[in-house]
């Protein structure tokens, strides 16, 4: 764990993101106490969009039909062990 002061942070601060990045946890002081924590942001989770829902159910259109339902497939693979 790497600590700095604020004043270091300024001066430092691209190497101290790039330190963060890397997965080092990196710690910014303010009169000796610990105040900021840098780490990695997160990437904003995607939200599926009608779109993305219409080209699923294009997708699914392009499938194989099954000749039987999905039970009974099972049923047989279980009875053959």
């Amino acid at each position: 764990m790497a600590t700095y002061s604020l004043a270091q942070a300024k001066d430092q601060l691209s190497r101290l993101v790039d330190e963060a990045l890397s997965g080092e946890l990196v710690t910014i002081t303010r009169h000796g106490k610990a105040v900021v924590h840098l780490t990695p942001a997160r990437p904003t989770p995607r939200v599926m969009t009608i779109e993305d829902i219409e080209d699923l159910a294009r997708f699914r259109e392009t499938l194989p039909r099954l000749s039987r339902n999905a039970v009974d497939i099972i049923r047989e693979m279980r009875d053959e062990e």
